[in-house]
């Protein structure tokens, strides 16, 4: 795909009103996302299966792991998590909070509704951290002999901190119906905040189930926007090594069953990469990743990658003959139990400034359905485990950037997909088939 521009109008010109569009990512305190439409009454399937969630309260409990280290504002405030980079992970607990306060009666009704009779916003309430690991790099000790090891209290503050981590992970786990965690991990301009609020809008309508949990890095959301972005795209690489470990982790924890994980803009960037470095970590020891990991759905929302990086990412590991050598007859190691999602509109105004900052072919996140070729879409079929859905309606949000949560057709097919495990095609996410991997959502009414 291509976009021309007029001749008359300067590429500066051009660039600024991307960088200002780019701006809208990030969100303030907001409402509750629209209620997805297999959940509107009359007819809609409950969004809670039971009252059983209703003993923890009105409040989203969410479980948090960041590398963003404490920040000084210009008034003086510390900001625990701000928009600097840590050198150590650290993790606790999140509340968000929905106001003005509610019955929980009176929320199960609410969310059910196409359209509310009451407000309910999201407010951060308690953040309470429960641990972290030492700074990096660990410090390295060389022996008598020449060796060299890792400094033995650093291992044991290491050990004492995944430790927590774990326990944390299992206590949720004891109090959940499901046995799944559910990390989210959000994209550029984006605050502790407004990562929270989203994690905590999917964790509600996936049924609260799940172990929700999310995972937020230095992405830059003030000062001048164009170096926000450059710095971003380097803080998204240096988050790698960080989420990597976070999955790790989390899918290493006895009583996990498995990972749905989600990321949404620059974040499929970061997620991309670790998922795909812990797919040769675990090639390298000789070992399936798909029972090391135990990821289900692997789901990138607005992808603001280029294409051709993102196909390398994909395919990489399976075009590499060399790397992949224990597996017998040829045959490939499966990395995936579930499918990897896609979900792109070529309406996407905020991923237009990354496509001129890097004069990018293609952001992943603006793909048509012929966008992928004949010959890509014959190879994504025999893998088996990849679809490409594209958005093509009316924006339901200023930047039409965050349509998973604004629009109730977008985020019905996710939770569809996530919690009630339907494929495409089956009675629930009746889409339109444009290739052999690639689906539209239908015209609404009116449009």
């Amino acid at each position: 795909m291509t976009q021309s521009f007029p001749e008359s109008i300067p590429k500066l010109s051009i660039l600024l009103v991307a960088l200002l569009l780019l701006a809208g990512c990030a969100t303030p305190a907001r409402q509750l996302m629209p209620t997805p439409e297999l959940y509107r009454q009359p007819g809609g399937v409950p969004v809670f299966d039971s009252t059983a969630v209703q003993r923890h309260g009105t409040d989203v409990d969410l479980l948090y792991v960041t590398d963003r280290g404490p920040e000084t504002t210009a008034d003086g405030t510390t900001i625990p998590y701000g928009q600097v980079r840590a050198r150590q992970i650290r993790f606790g607990t999140a509340q968000v909070r929905l106001t003005p306060a509610i019955t929980w009666d009176a929320l199960r009704e609410q969310s059910q509704l196409g359209e509310r009779t009451r407000e309910i916003a999201l407010e951060l309430g308690a953040v309470e951290e429960l641990g972290q690991f030492p700074n990096e790099p660990y410090q390295l000790h060389r022996l008598p002999n020449g060796l060299i090891e890792r400094d033995r209290d650093e291992l044991a503050r290491h050990d004492a901190a995944k430790e927590g981590l774990t326990r944390e992970i299992e206590r949720r786990l004891a109090e959940s119906s499901s046995k799944d965690v559910m990390l989210y991990v959000h994209g550029f301009n984006e605050t502790f905040d407004s990562a929270a609020y989203t994690a905590a809008e999917l964790c509600h309508f996936l049924g609260r189930q799940d172990v929700c949990a999310f995972f937020t890095w230095p992405a830059s959301s003030s000062g001048n926007v164009l170096t926000s972005y450059t710095t971003t795209t380097e803080s998204a690489d240096y988050a790698v090594e960080h989420l990597k470990k976070t999955i790790r982790m989390i899918a290493r924890t006895p009583g996990v069953e498995g990972l749905q994980l989600l990321a949404h803009s620059r974040g499929t960037a970061v997620m991309l990469r670790a998922v795909r470095e812990l797919g040769l970590e675990a090639i390298s020891a000789g070992q399936e990743p798909m029972q090391v990991y135990r990821i289900d759905n692997l789901v990138l929302m607005s992808p603001d990658i280029d294409v051709d990086i993102a196909a390398q990412q994909i395919t990489g590991l399976l075009s590499d003959p060399d790397l992949v050598t224990v597996w017998p007859e040829g045959r490939l190691p499966r990395l995936l139990k579930g499918r990897m999602t896609i979900y792109a509109s070529p309406e996407d105004r905020a991923l237009l400034v990354s496509k001129i900052l890097f004069r990018s072919r293609n952001r992943v996140g603006q793909l048509r359905p012929e966008d992928l070729q004949p010959r890509a879409q014959a190879y994504f079929e025999t893998l088996g485990k990849v679809d490409l859905i594209t958005y093509e309606g009316d924006r339901t949000d200023l930047f039409g950037h965050s349509y998973f949560t604004t629009n109730p057709r977008v985020s019905s097919d996710l939770i569809a997909m996530l919690r009630y495990g339907k494929q495409l095609g089956e009675p629930g996410r009746e889409l339109i088939r444009t290739g052999k991997v690639t689906w539209k959502f239908p015209p609404s009414t009116g449009q």
